[in-house]
């Protein structure tokens, strides 16, 4: 039984692990059973794999590439005795690892310490996405993390100035501040696995008619910094950008061929760059649709098939409610339940009756078309082999890994 390895974007293979591999068949049963638009019978009794859980809308950066832009600073967060409800239930159903990030800052949430001491505690997997700023906070939880934890720091630039302009910090952070506690993590607890994310910033972007600072030049100064300050990778994604017309993440749009042929060979440019500097030190992570960006297939990964099945196996929780996409996250026709949604048994039993009802009628073939969907290859494999009629004995089963989808 071969071992999932270095496989972080292929979901797959994920969905194929020993502890998730009975719930993989019995979505596949399921959906053959029900087929076309029905609903009936009612899915199978599974929690997500895995879920994105947003604490706060709270931010204390002011970064005009988010694309949550929208729904940050509300004043909403989710309740600590909410947030324990939705883990007992979703543990007791199968949830294998939670991911805090999205909406906000998750270090802003005034219960963060507890929540994390609290998903540790159920024996969960446990990612954090944090800008930075109260690292602090994320250090006092440090020893708790094991080796298939991580932590990510959204970080974009490898200079001051570039730092202070895409992200706009409402308090006195800085990017040398940010590496330098990010060291200490790695002090205190050497098995967690630290990151340095990058988002893709290329010349001739523009939000709400500002010009954004350009960051690809930055690339190689940014896994130099890696390296230095004792990270173990570099993530590395396109800049995305809600669509006003419809608040979908969009890549590349707008662009004629020959400006996104520029935009591309700079990008690989540097990324080859950076990769030199690096000689295996830390690893370099790129995204799906970075990857499809780089080979010119961002057409193909915009094509959806009409159902998305992975909504199944992981969905968002926020304070805002449960969407059954992070490219949706906010957007009312994604959402699948209120933010207490998954708070209690009843609860959960109503939101996966919405959610299959979801799986059945939301047209990603329409509703995404636009969209460089970060689970684009998982969708249309898991769609080609419930219409294939292939056994689902011939599925090859892997041992298990990490749980994050």
């Amino acid at each position: 039984m071969e071992k999932l390895k270095d496989r972080e974007f292929d979901f797959g293979s994920k969905l194929r692990q020993e502890s998730t591999m009975e719930r993989l068949k019995r979505y596949i049963s399921w959906r053959r059973t029900v087929g076309g638009e029905a609903v009936d019978p009612e899915p199978p009794d599974f929690a997500p794999v895995s879920i994105n859980l947003d604490l706060t809308s709270a931010c204390n950066f002011s970064c005009p590439h988010c694309v949550d832009s929208k729904i940050i600073n509300t004043g909403e967060l989710l309740r600590l005795d909410d947030v324990k409800h939705t883990i007992d239930v979703l543990r007791s159903h199968g949830l294998l690892s939670v991911i805090l990030l999205g909406g906000g800052e998750p270090t802003l949430h005034r219960n963060f310490e507890e929540i994390v001491r609290y998903i540790k505690n159920r024996g969960l997997e446990l990612g954090i996405v944090t800008n930075g700023s109260r690292l602090e906070k994320v250090i006092r939880i440090t020893e708790l993390l094991g080796e298939k934890d991580w932590i990510r720091i959204s970080i974009d630039a490898a200079r001051e100035d570039t730092f202070y302009s895409l992200h706009r910090p409402k308090n006195h952070v800085t990017l040398k501040h940010i590496l330098n506690k990010a060291r200490v993590i790695k002090e205190v607890n050497s098995l967690v696995s630290l990151g340095y994310s990058f988002v893709i910033v290329w010349e001739g972007i523009e939000m709400n008619g500002k010009r954004l600072a350009p960051n690809t030049g930055e690339i190689a100064d940014a896994v130099s910094l890696a390296r230095e300050y004792s990270f173990d990778f570099v993530s590395f994604k396109p800049f995305l950008m809600r669509l006003e017309d419809s608040q979908k993440e969009g890549l590349l749009d707008n662009v004629d061929k020959r400006a996104e042929e520029g935009i591309i060979e700079d990008i690989r440019f540097n990324l080859q760059k950076g990769k030199r500097v690096l000689d295996g030190e830390v690893k370099v992570l790129e995204s799906v649709n970075l990857r499809a960006m780089m080979n010119q297939e961002i057409k193909e990964i915009k094509r959806q098939p009409k159902r998305c099945h992975m909504q199944f196996f992981r969905t968002v929780v926020s304070p805002s409610g449960i969407f059954h996409c992070p490219a949706f996250r906010g957007v009312e026709k994604a959402k699948i339940a209120e933010s207490d949604g998954y708070a209690s048994e009843h609860k959960f039993e109503e939101t996966l009756k919405t959610l299959a009802r979801s799986i059945a009628t939301f047209d990603a073939e329409e509703e995404c078309k636009v969209v460089a969907c970060f689970y684009h290859h998982v969708n249309w494999w898991l769609a080609n082999f419930i219409h294939s009629g292939r056994d689902i004995s011939a599925l090859e089963q892997l041992k298990d890994d990490n749980f994050f989808l």
